[in-house]
């Protein structure tokens, strides 16, 4: 089996030791690139075991710097208060036109709902609504209108198969027309329990390149790893391909022991101008790290895929 996916030599690229202020555990962070740099919105858990998100900038993609304070945390009143009463987790971060929409994670006491946030610069933030009820997790947005409508991937996480749908939205708030999309393979035993969308969906020529998420269930708990997926540019509900093998498995020891054993976990990824791409992901839900591959190389192994979505 070829590996597709190369992990950076010096991973991890961030641990807790790399927080400027107290924290247990920094992953699942999201990134994009700003003005020509890097950008990493990460998951911190801080000592009480809240997340909320602090903010890591680089030149490279590899080597990062953590602003001193948190960027956001978990709402203390109003509307949103009771939404994150246990933290803000796992963002995704999408770029629609100059602004950087951010879905995320609301875990409460009545359960996980989706928030989303903005921003233009990444020093202010504004939260712009709870766009899902309980229980959802893992809500990612694609980068552009597709006929006329915004476009998201979903995890709902309760009843039936755990999988990814897909559903739309006029105007970011309200969403509706959903449709299973992609369901836990009965053919892959790696992907046979839950599948979950990553990042952002990319843009290329063959169509929408997704990176998913994927459990199986073994004696010692879920293992979580990476796969991947194409969808059809102007009708993102019809799977072109979807790979047969995993891209990407905890296998260092970082991502086989912390906080979760056994999880390699992305929230975002970076498409470079020649062609590759940088996944970052968190590792054992303890450290961050990052993997690069060549695009062409996962559209071919998507096409080259027999396991049916649903």
């Amino acid at each position: 089996m070829k590996f597709v996916c190369k992990k950076y030599e010096g991973n991890p690229i961030l641990t807790k030791e790399d927080i400027p202020f107290p924290a247990e555990a920094v992953y699942n962070s999201g990134a994009v690139k700003h003005k020509d740099k890097y950008i990493l919105l990460l998951r911190i858990l801080q000592l009480n075991t809240i997340s909320c998100f602090g903010l890591a900038e680089s030149k490279d993609g590899f080597n990062f710097k953590v602003r001193k304070e948190p960027v956001m945390k978990k709402a203390e009143s109003g509307p949103y208060a009771l939404y994150e009463d246990r933290g803000i987790e796992d963002p995704r971060i999408t770029k629609i036109g100059d602004i950087y929409y951010i879905t995320h994670s609301c875990y409460s006491n009545i359960g996980f709902s989706t928030g989303l946030a903005k921003t233009a610069d990444f020093e202010k933030f504004e939260r712009v609504g709870i766009i899902t009820d309980v229980d959802y997790r893992n809500t990612v947005l694609f980068p552009k209108k597709i006929n006329g409508r915004y476009v998201r991937l979903t995890r709902p996480n309760y009843g039936g198969k755990v999988g990814i749908w897909i559903s739309y939205s006029p105007d970011l708030r309200y969403w509706g027309d959903s449709k299973a999309l992609m369901m836990p393979s009965s053919i892959n035993i790696w992907e046979n329990n839950k599948v979950g969308p990553g990042g952002p969906p990319i843009e290329t020529k063959e169509g929408w390149l997704c990176i998913y998420h994927a459990t199986t269930c073994t004696m010692d708990g879920q293992i979580y790893r990476l796969g991947c997926a194409l969808l059809d540019l102007e009708n993102p509900e019809k799977v072109i391909g979807i790979a047969d093998q995993f891209i990407l498995s905890p296998d260092a020891v970082h991502e086989r022991i912390g906080y979760v054993h056994n999880v390699v976990f992305t929230c975002g990824q970076i498409p470079e101008p020649d062609g590759s791409l940088k996944i970052y992901y968190g590792g054992a839900d303890q450290c961050m790290n990052v993997a690069t591959a060549k695009t062409d190389d996962l559209i071919e192994l998507c096409k080259k895929g027999k396991r049916p979505p649903l």
